[in-house]
């Protein structure tokens, strides 16, 4: 939030709180100078975006959120207010519905937005409380804390993006409440249990330091800091569904992403341990997917594992969380390149292609199956990061513009001394690695315009006004333009996208996946009569013959002017035929059908590294 956010919107509680929530806000601002972003996200307003991502916002938009129960699913439990345990998601719905709503300007999601509001403050009650459960079971019964830090969090949305008074209020009153009933913890609450407090809670530190960035209240951080005692969390890397379920990665990652931003006002080495070491596991000791999903079960594993319960939702959307962060902290153009890995494959893969369903998991092969109801914590978190992708694609950075997501899109921002630009990116990425830049400031300024060069990129080659720009253009970076803009410049970045056959990993050894770009490609056995009532097990017994790739074709399978991958394949046995056996078009990962994504190759030297996982993260 900036500070001229802050003081549009002050706190009601008297003008000597005020003051001091002023002075407060003022000394977290200018902290976080001591930890500096190098990348600073625009706001979701500011910018549209079409392509697939545009189109995923959309549909998620008409086809799923607009036509939910609301009232029934969502509301009804809080207002009953009868259950010992369980978890509806509301909170997370109200702040996908604030994002949404913002970004699009549609009147029908502000509305459902006021409605949401509305009715969830109607169930709080007089002490704050606002959740489904009776009231010997508030706060202690299981994941109730959770729902409710959520609830506070969708509030504070409403208040950030719409300047609504009452959520804060709203937000305040609860969160006193949750600080005021935490010295009632039972004993051993949690120890004895199926789930470890850090689990329970996941996203209650987030919260609550968000909290204290609206407000300037010293209460809240001292919640995070000294009870939750967050700046002192140190869990290792626990493989493996076990008692507490320690190694929840969606719980693991949740509250490294709220180190990262306590790191912003108190930037201790000690914050960034945690993120770091989930990166250095899913990046160099197999704990990722070549999906960009991790673990079977909601935990973490590094066994490459490629069926059933794989890749939950809610890790898949705080990975690219955690991997946002860390690209404005340190500039790091290879958290870009996990993020449209993970975009591209893991995340639009737990959406039906028309947007109406929603997945728990996403495994590599097998059967994948959809979540059964529109409540719980996956459908919500994927409404939830959809609704911030807008905020990935560019960035302002030192003074100028960061791109990082290619699709098509339009910015508006201020570059050099505060001077207007308006930026628009045309491309059909990720069909193609073409894409035109047009920049357009309201008088000639320099600044520079860096380009993320994905790892994958080769030979990429960028233009200015048809010129060769000066500089070598390298892969797994930022490759910098530094000049004096003119409205009606523009510039041609060009990244070649050959087939790439990536070498499979522990599980996966001996076998390749079919790349393009950041698309993964896979076999929907349904399209061939000899395949179609083979496992996925079964279907990566056939070996691909690298020859034969082709041209991609276009396959509406996943959306409108998709790709597909045409290749011959043998079928398993001791046949040695030069030609192969079958015919097969392989489609975007996110076909709904797709079984098989890993195959065998006859000569393995055709085979290269996954360039995610070759080089250390800096």
């Amino acid at each position: 939030m900036s500070r001229s956010h802050f003081l549009q919107h002050p706190s009601s509680a008297g003008p000597r709180l005020q003051c001091f929530a002023f002075l407060a806000a003022a000394c977290l601002f200018a902290s976080a100078a001591l930890a500096s972003d190098a990348l600073v996200p625009l706001s979701l307003r500011d910018v549209q975006v079409g392509g697939e991502i545009g189109r995923r916002i959309a549909i998620t938009i008409t086809n799923n959120l607009l036509v939910l129960d609301a009232d029934g699913a969502f509301l009804q439990p809080f207002k009953t207010r009868t259950a010992k345990d369980g978890y509806v998601g509301l909170g997370k719905l109200i702040d996908a519905t604030v994002k949404l709503a913002a970004q699009s300007g549609d009147a029908r999601v502000l509305e459902l937005k006021q409605h949401l509001v509305a009715e969830t403050l109607k169930t709080q009650e007089p002490d704050g409380y606002i959740g489904i459960m009776a009231p010997p079971y508030r706060v202690w019964g299981l994941w109730d804390t959770h729902e409710l830090g959520y609830i506070i969090w969708g509030l504070l949305t409403d208040y950030h993006y719409f300047g609504e008074q009452r959520s804060l209020v709203a937000a305040r009153k609860a969160a006193d409440y949750l600080i005021q009933r935490w010295a009632s913890m039972p004993p051993n609450w949690g120890k004895d249990g199926d789930v470890a407090p850090h689990v329970a809670f996941t996203g209650l530190e987030r919260t609550m330091l968000a909290l204290g960035r609206q407000t300037g209240a010293a209460s809240y951080l001292n919640f995070v800091v000294q009870t939750r005692q967050l700046p002192e969390w140190d869990l290792p890397i626990v493989v493996g569904r076990r008692s507490g379920i320690e190694g929840h990665i969606y719980a693991y990652m949740a509250r490294s992403l709220a180190q990262l931003e306590l790191y912003r006002t108190q930037p201790n080495r000690r914050l960034l341990v945690q993120s770091d070491r989930a990166l250095d596991f899913m990046l160099h000791h197999d704990g990722l997917l070549i999906t960009g999903g991790t673990g079977q079960c909601e935990i973490w594993t590094d066994d490459q594992d490629g069926r059933g319960d794989l890749g939950e939702t809610c890790a898949t959307a705080y990975q690219l969380r955690v991997y946002d962060s860390l690209l404005r902290l340190k500039g790091d153009a290879r958290m870009g390149d996990l993020i449209e890995r993970t975009i591209y494959n893991a995340l639009f893969a737990a959406q039906s292609p028309d947007g109406r369903r929603l997945r728990y998991f996403a495994p590599v092969e097998g059967e994948r199956v959809y979540w059964q109801t529109d409540t719980y914590c996956c459908p919500c978190n994927y409404r939830r990061i959809v609704s911030e992708l807008p905020a990935m694609v560019f960035y302002q950075a030192h003074g100028g513009l960061a791109v990082n997501l290619y699709t098509p899109a339009q910015a508006k921002l201020s570059v050099g001394n505060d001077v207007p630009l308006a930026i628009r990116q045309e491309t059909d990425y990720p069909n193609s690695g073409r894409i035109q830049l047009r920049l357009d400031p309201a008088r000639p300024v320099k600044f520079p315009l860096r380009l993320r060069i994905p790892a994958w990129a080769r030979s990429a080659s960028v233009t200015v006004n048809s010129e060769p720009a000066a500089g070598a253009v390298k892969s797994g970076a930022f490759f910098v333009v530094n000049r004096e803009w003119k409205a009606g410049d523009q510039v041609r970045l060009d990244l070649p996208m050959p087939w790439r056959l990536v070498k499979g990993r522990q599980r996966q050894d001996g076998r390749v996946a079919i790349m393009r770009g950041p698309q993964i490609f896979c076999l929907n056995p349904a399209q061939n009569p000899t395949l179609a009532k083979l496992d996925g097990v079964e279907l990566g017994y056939l070996a691909l013959d690298p020859a034969s790739l082709a041209d991609p074709v276009e396959n509406i399978t996943v959306r409108p002017g998709g790709l597909g991958c045409c290749v011959q394949a043998w079928k398993p046995g001791f046949g040695l035929g030069k030609k192969g056996d079958l015919a097969l078009t392989l489609t975007e990962f996110p076909d709904p059908d797709g079984k098989a994504t890993y195959f065998r190759l006859r000569d393995f030297s055709a085979a290269v590294d996954d360039e995610l996982f070759t080089a250390k993260a800096k």
